[in-house]
């Protein structure tokens, strides 16, 4: 990977990106538009597809920070260009400029790190501390 290489993809918002779906009790009210969970959810997988010739047998690629803006609304139903460009690297960290955009032009954007990981090893990690943390508790 080198600076300003970049991954894009169209992606057409479906029912199942709808931020009326975070509604989980009576008084939550949130718009049939793109939420901005999956937006970012999308953000992360172009930077992760960027990544794909870094990774050796049992890596991934995991986001470590995310620091966007999600600037207008995207009704559903209607397509979105997600785009990742690398921006370079800081210590172990790969560092993206990612950005949304729809027909109406720029949805959201920011910046995103990501870091290799052994697969195997993170999971191991998450429930060693799951494990300890109900063992003290």
């Amino acid at each position: 990977m080198h600076p300003n290489d970049h991954y894009e993809f169209d992606y057409r918002v479906v029912a199942g990106d709808s931020a009326r779906l975070l509604c989980q009790a009576q008084g939550d009210d949130f718009p049939d538009v793109l939420a901005t969970s999956r937006m970012i959810g999308l953000m992360e997988l172009a930077a992760a597809r960027l990544m794909r010739p870094e990774l050796q047998a049992g890596e991934l690629s995991v986001g470590v920070s995310l620091d966007v803006t999600h600037q207008a609304a995207t009704p559903l139903f209607e397509t979105i260009r997600v785009r990742a460009t690398r921006d370079g690297r800081e210590g172990k960290l790969y560092r993206f400029r990612v950005e949304v955009r729809d027909e109406g032009g720029i949805v959201g954007s920011g910046t995103h790190l990501r870091a290799i990981v052994r697969q195997e090893r993170l999971i191991e990690n998450a429930r060693r501390r799951i494990d300890t943390a109900r063992a003290s508790g």
